[in-house]
């Protein structure tokens, strides 16, 4: 049991002097998403803050329940990489992809991401072969 303890320690001590926490990427980050234009789809730019505490990140833009809004969240590993999951409501069809993609839908993807000290990047994940665009995100710690 004194060994389990010992090793648990040395563990601790080494993640903490090599930064290796999920908390150095703790603090507000600006969080820039783009989606290109593609075919009939028109492109679009959003800016907003994303905050991450814990380790966590959790993003918002717009108003909750609102067509518009964009709620992105997930949990950073304490190397950078991050699955963050997105759920909005499409703010009007001329921005969204499928036939199904009416003004007040709502909708979800995946973000894979990676982040560092002061920058990180993302890309929405196409999920089973769907046809998509490539929607991006760049954080930036303020």
């Amino acid at each position: 049991m004194q060994y389990r303890r010992i090793l648990w320690v040395a563990v601790l001590a080494c993640s903490i002097a090599f930064g290796q926490t999920p908390e150095k990427f703790d603090g507000k980050w600006a969080t820039k998403l783009m989606c290109p234009e593609k075919g009939n789809t028109e492109g679009y730019t959003w800016l907003f803050n994303s905050m991450v505490q814990n380790g966590n990140l959790r993003g918002e833009h717009g108003t909750a329940g609102e067509p518009g809004y964009l709620l992105i969240e997930g949990k950073i590993s304490p190397d950078g990489a991050a699955k963050l999951s997105a759920n909005g409501i499409v703010a009007s069809r001329k921005y969204a992809r499928g036939v199904f993609a009416h003004k007040g839908e709502e909708y979800s993807y995946d973000i894979k991401a990676q982040f560092g000290e002061k920058e990180g990047t993302g890309t929405r994940n196409v999920r089973m072969g769907v046809v998509g665009r490539t929607c991006t995100f760049e954080f930036v710690k303020q």
